[in-house]
């Protein structure tokens, strides 16, 4: 079974166009686990557009029972800051700059891995695993284990845009099919997320031995119309 991490994100983005605290993350986060998700992540990021670190540190009670995956630029001191408080279960690092938008590429190992080596090392004895936001290149994917992480996230808007535009679907698949099946051989885990949604999910998923997917954008769209609980529910039903 491929677990399911709700990202909180777009929650708390919500959150911040007002003062009064709601929707309250912590209490999203407890419905979400209720309803049998196995993660919660979060991604703070320097400008706190949307999870902020006093989130990250009240979530702590309420994934005791779960993951809690940190995403975030290891090159940043305020995100290192958060994740040594913190110490997560799982720690995805992503190669995103202060302005990007949103995550929109992968690490590119022949330019930083020897930055990223002695960080991985560092998480590791804070006990946290590591997983690498990665494209799905079998190239760099075979640098990976050099650096000591022990997951990628294949960073799958590539597939979502060919799904939902019918264009270029099976090869683009096959793609991130050859992708995870090359870090598997390699001995790594694969995780996967980026702009995975209820129509697009079960198609990626046939992909053999994904172990995760963080989805928050399209699960949050989803639930305004559905409500977060049935949300997960939905989405389980489609991993199961």
């Amino acid at each position: 079974m491929t677990n399911l991490s709700v990202n909180l994100n777009k929650v708390a983005l919500i959150r911040n166009t007002r003062n009064i605290g709601i929707p309250s993350i912590t209490k999203m986060a407890k419905i979400c686990i209720d309803a049998g998700a196995k993660g919660i992540t979060v991604h703070p990021r320097p400008d706190q557009r949307h999870i902020r670190p006093r989130d990250v540190y009240d979530l702590v009670e309420v994934v005791q029972d779960v993951e809690f995956n940190i995403e975030g630029n290891p090159l940043e001191v305020s995100f290192m800051e958060i994740v040594r408080r913190v110490k997560p279960t799982q720690c995805t690092l992503v190669p995103d700059t202060p302005d990007t938008f949103t995550s929109d590429s992968g690490w590119d190992l022949t330019k930083d891995q020897e930055r990223l080596i002695p960080i991985i090392e560092e998480l590791h004895s804070l006990g946290s695993r590591v997983s690498l936001f990665m494209d799905a290149d079998v190239a760099q994917v075979s640098l990976v284990p050099d650096t000591g992480a022990e997951r990628i996230e294949l960073y799958t808007e590539p597939y979502a845009t060919a799904f939902r535009e019918d264009k270029d679907l099976a090869a683009t698949w096959q793609q991130f099919a050859d992708a995870a099946q090359k870090a598997q051989a390699l001995g790594l885990g694969v995780n996967a997320g980026h702009d995975l949604n209820l129509d697009n999910l079960a198609k990626f998923c046939t992909i053999p031995h994904i172990l995760e997917v963080s989805i928050g954008h399209a699960l949050t769209a989803e639930a305004l119309e559905m409500g977060f609980h049935n949300t997960v529910k939905a989405y389980l039903e489609i991993l199961n």
